[in-house]
Order: structure tokens, then sequence, then C-alpha cells
């Protein structure tokens, strides 16, 4: 039980994660790579996708 709440917030994450990916703006060749980098390595692929990830449709500023 000792990494069952970090687990679950990991878990929730990757979620977030992927559907961000799925519904983004990037081609679908990014989608793939994206989806299966943080689906690999869940915690490495999520910071890498906080970091460098595909973006929303949010207006850089």
């Amino acid at each position: 039980m000792e990494y069952g709440l970090f687990g679950l917030l990991v878990l929730i994450a990757d979620l977030y994660a992927i559907y961000a990916v799925l519904t983004s703006g990037a081609s679908g060749a990014g989608k793939i790579v994206w989806t299966l980098a943080i689906l690999l390595l869940p915690v490495l692929g999520f910071i890498a996708w906080l970091v460098a990830g595909p973006r929303g449709s949010r207006a850089a500023v």
C-alpha cells in the first residue's frame, strides 16, 4: 500500500496527458509518439510531455 497513492496519481496524470495529446492539434505521428512515450515511461513520459509536449489551443504569449 506504500505506492498505492503515488500509483493512482501517476495514472490520473498519464490519463490526462494522453487525453490532452489526443485532442491537441499535433500531427498524427506526433500524437502516436507522445502517447507511446507516456504509456511506456509513465513518469518520465509525463514530465517530458509537461515540458515539451504539444500545446492545446492556448495562445502563446
